[in-house]
C-alpha cells in the first residue's frame, strides 16, 4: 500500500491541507488537495493544491509568485488531514495580500469578528489591475501547466538534494577517495580559494561571451556560452562545498532567497545597511 493510499480522502477525493510556517509555527492558510496534488507536492517540494471552484490543480503562487517551499508533509492520527510545513515565498499566503488567511479574530464579548492585520500588499499590486474577484480565482490554471512546472522544480530540487547528500558524505571520507574529500582535508581557506578562482574564471568567460556576441553570429557563440555555463557551475559547486564545510546547505540559501522573493532590492539593501 502506497503512502497516498494510507490517507483518508472525502467523497470528492479531497483532503484538507493546512500550510504552517516552518520558523514561526503560524497557520497561514487552508486549502484542499487530491491525490495528484499531494503527489506533486511531495515530488517537487512546492505546494500544489486542488481548486474546487475551477476543478483544476493549483500550483500555489503561479499567478502571484508567492510559492510555498514544502519542508515536511504530516498527517493527523486519523490520516484525514494534512499539514504542510512550509517557507512562504514573499511572506504572503493570502490572496488579500496578508501573511495569513487567518487574520480575523472573534471578540467573544461582542460576538464580532475583528481584522487583526493589514495587507502587506494590495491585490492590485500582487495580481495587476484585474478585479479582486478575478485575482482570487486566477490561482487556478490547467493541470498540464502545473505538472510541467512541477516537473522542472522537481529536477532542480533533486539535483540540489543529491549534491547536498554527497557533499555531506565526503566530509567524513578519506582524503584520497575524492576531490571534494581532499578539499575538506585541506580546510576552509583552500575551499574559499577555489571559490575565488572559479569566480574569476566565470568573469573571464562572461566577458569573452560578451565580446563574441558583439562580433559573431548566435550560432558561432555556442562555445563561449558553454564556457560561461561550465564556469558558473564550478562557482556554484565550490560554493556548496564551502557551505557544507560551515555546516550549512543549499536549503539554507533557498530559504533566504524565498525570504527575499517579492522584496524590493533597494529595501533589502537598506535593511542590511541599517544593521
Amino acid at each position: 500500500m502506497s503512502w497516498l493510499d494510507q490517507l483518508t480522502f472525502n467523497e470528492n477525493g479531497l483532503i484538507p491541507a493546512i500550510a504552517q510556517d516552518k520558523d514561526t509555527g503560524r497557520i497561514l492558510m487552508m486549502a484542499w488537495q487530491n491525490k495528484e496534488a499531494l503527489e506533486l507536492t511531495a515530488k517537487t517540494g512546492q505546494a500544489v493544491y486542488f481548486s474546487r471552484s475551477r476543478g483544476k490543480l493549483w500550483h500555489k503562487g503561479e499567478s502571484s509568485g508567492h510559492t510555498q517551499i514544502v519542508h515536511e508533509i504530516r498527517t493527523d492520527c486519523d490520516a484525514d488531514a494534512i499539514t504542510l510545513i512550509i517557507t512562504q515565498v514573499g511572506g504572503i499566503a493570502c490572496h488579500t495580500g496578508r501573511q495569513s488567511c487567518f487574520y480575523q479574530k472573534l471578540d467573544v464579548a461582542t460576538g464580532e469578528w475583528h481584522t487583526t492585520e493589514a495587507p502587506i500588499k494590495s491585490s492590485e499590486e500582487i495580481y495587476g489591475n484585474a478585479a479582486h474577484s478575478h485575482a482570487k480565482n486566477s490561482h487556478a490554471q490547467s493541470a498540464t501547466q502545473a505538472a510541467n512546472s512541477a516537473a522542472n522544480h522537481a529536477q532542480a530540487a533533486n539535483i540540489l538534494a543529491q549534491l547536498d547528500s554527497i557533499l555531506q558524505e565526503r566530509k567524513s571520507a578519506d582524503k584520497d577517495s575524492s576531490y571534494v574529500a581532499s578539499l575538506y582535508h585541506k580546510g576552509l581557506n583552500k575551499i574559499l580559494e577555489k571559490v575565488g578562482e572559479e569566480a574569476v574564471e566565470a568573469i573571464i568567460a562572461a566577458k569573452e561571451l560578451q565580446l563574441a556576441n558583439a562580433t559573431k553570429s548566435d550560432s558561432d557563440s555556442d562555445s563561449e556560452r558553454g564556457d560561461v555555463i561550465y564556469e558558473i557551475a564550478d562557482v556554484w559547486f565550490h560554493s556548496l562545498v564551502a557551505l557544507h564545510a560551515l555546516d550549512l546547505s543549499s536549503e539554507d540559501i533557498l530559504a533566504e532567497l524565498a525570504r527575499r522573493f517579492g522584496l524590493s532590492g533597494i529595501d533589502e539593501k537598506n535593511a542590511r545597511s541599517a544593521k
